[in-house]
């Protein structure tokens, strides 16, 4: 049985599934390849998903969204809420003159059995599950059957919260009532690190008592009631603001924890979805409460995952099963289209080459097999550096085009990674923050001396752990400065055409394109220093 599976609105995404074999074939997001940040599903997508399948699927499936207001987007399909009976919606449709079943299940569950069917632990294995997102802020158990239990909704849209208080800071955000900047939660993450700890003050109380309770999504309030806000156009670098989102950010996942700690006692892994999912010191503080056996979170927590669950859904719908294998890189293919090779030394891939210029402070635009899953760079459609200078650090955000504030996240060979970081297991999916501990990585030291370490094992990725090794080898550090290989405001870059153009006028050095290493000619055109 094959399912192919549509994620609308906002992260579109298309995704099939083997039920046969319980295996992922592919999960193609609309937004790579250069199209816009956080794309709905474009002509393109469903073209290059059809592609892959031979044959017609034999189960459509569409996940749930809101049906009223701007973000409707889907009609006779399941909603946006609920995880009981009536959050599926079962039939059949006519595909190119055949007859397939239709499956649809609400967003909520797409959340719930995305986490479950990618999780590492066993069938029949309970766990809990928090989903935290734009909407959602609610707790499950699964048990040993896959029956859902709802245990708890602790906070309405903690993640429209979270982004809503860097666009009550930022002078540059004008959107109209019920609008949100998608990008903003991942900016107030970096500048959290700027703000103190600590009781917040009469100011900081008084915001969290408006926008932290349970039952009140932020899409209701207007950036503009909030006005004569001390906060309000504050500036997002501002210390006072700096330290509001610390507190906030603190308020947010206490609420959380204080309600696991009461409830969540039978010591079952937990299983985190939902964009909030991303946020990489509260998946820290998660391991760290010691309240469950592990903590599993998938790199596409957010909702670029939405359409795998509703795929592993269906799957449980129509065989009982809801588990699958799946590869991080299951995203399109690269496109080797033609492009100008004029002021381009071109090389066969030697890993020792590249590792010496890396060394020799290049940034090398690197490319590999097919895109990762999910928003974050993995060693596939990355931007790499040596780890050692701040001006690095700088250098990247300018050729990225954006604020000196956000960190640069590190790659390091996964035997390595208690030697740089105060962290003990692999970290694959750049989903946890550490302490860093060698002084020497200037580069990704956060301002509060952490990092969001990837790190990459021979078996994960057998390219990026070699250039790893000769890195290594030269400068006797296994780690690298690791940033997405994408134009301002787009998702990755997926073929030869556009990486020259970028590579041309943001300044890199030079990329690789898996078997071959192209460097600018001295005297072409100049990095961005």
């Amino acid at each position: 049985m094959r399912i192919i599976s549509f994620k609308p609105h906002h992260d579109g995404t298309i995704a099939a599934l083997d039920a046969s074999s319980a295996e992922l074939i592919f999960s193609y997001e609309a937004e790579k390849d250069s199209f816009p940040r956080y794309s709905t599903i474009t002509p393109t997508t469903v073209l290059e998903a059809a592609g892959r399948l031979d044959a017609i699927p034999d189960v459509i499936a569409v996940g749930g969204w809101s049906k009223t207001g701007f973000a409707r987007n889907v009609s006779d399909a399941a909603g946006y809420y609920g995880v009981a009976a009536g959050s599926e919606v079962i039939g059949e449709k006519t595909i190119f003159g055949r007859r397939v079943h239709f499956y649809s299940s609400t967003h909520e569950r797409s959340h719930l059995w995305g986490a479950y069917g990618m999780s590492p632990f066993p069938a029949g294995m309970a766990c809990y599950v928090l989903i935290w997102e734009g909407g959602i802020g609610d707790f499950y158990e699964i048990d040993e059957c896959l029956q859902v239990v709802h245990l708890g909704k602790l906070m309405a849209g903690p993640g429209n919260k979270y982004g809503f208080l860097y666009a009550l800071a930022d002078p540059k955000f004008t959107l109209p009532k019920g609008r949100l900047r998608y990008e903003d939660a991942g900016k107030l993450m970096a500048l959290c690190a700027y703000g103190q700890t600590g009781t917040p003050d009469r100011d900081e109380q008084a915001l969290i008592d408006f926008l932290l309770p349970h039952d009140i999504d932020v899409y209701p309030v207007y950036k503009e009631d909030l006005r004569h806000s001390p906060y309000y156009n504050i500036g997002v670098t501002h210390q006072k603001f700096t330290n509001l989102a610390r507190r906030v950010s603190d308020a947010i996942f206490d609420s959380f924890y204080t309600f696991a700690k009461k409830n969540l006692n039978k010591g079952y892994p937990l299983l985190i979805s939902g964009g909030c999912g991303l946020n990489c010191e509260w998946n820290r503080r998660w391991l760290e409460t010691n309240l469950f056996s592990d903590v599993f979170i998938p790199p596409c927590s957010n909702d670029t995952g939405s359409a795998i669950g509703t795929a592993v859904d269906a799957m449980r719908h129509f065989t009982g099963k809801a588990k699958i294998k799946w590869n991080v890189y299951s995203g399109q293919p690269f496109t080797l289209d033609e492009f100008d090779r004029t002021g381009l030394e071109v090389h066969p891939l030697d890993y020792g080459q590249v590792a010496s210029a890396l060394l020799d402070d290049k940034v090398i635009g690197w490319v590999q097999g097919n895109c990762e899953m999910g928003p974050r760079a993995l060693g596939n459609r990355s931007i790499l550096a040596a780890p050692f200078s701040k001006a690095t650090h700088e250098r990247l955000n300018r050729i990225k085009n954006r604020e000196g504030f956000r960190p640069i996240a590190p790659v390091c060979l996964e035997q390595d990674v208690a030697l740089h970081f105060d962290l003990t297991r692999p970290s694959p999916y750049m989903l946890l923050f550490q302490k860093v501990l060698d002084s020497r990585l200037k580069a990704v030291t956060h301002v509060d001396g952490t990092a969001r370490a990837q790190t990459v094992s021979q078996e994960q990725n057998p390219h990026l752990f070699q250039l790893l090794t000769s890195f290594k080898a030269k400068s006797g550090v296994g780690v690298l400065c690791n940033t997405s290989l994408n134009f301002n405001g787009t998702g990755f870059i997926n073929r030869a055409s556009d990486l020259l153009t970028y590579v041309r006028a943001a300044g890199l050095d030079g990329f690789v394109i898996n078997d071959a290493f192209y460097l600018l000619k001295t005297g072409g055109a100049g990095p961005i220093r």
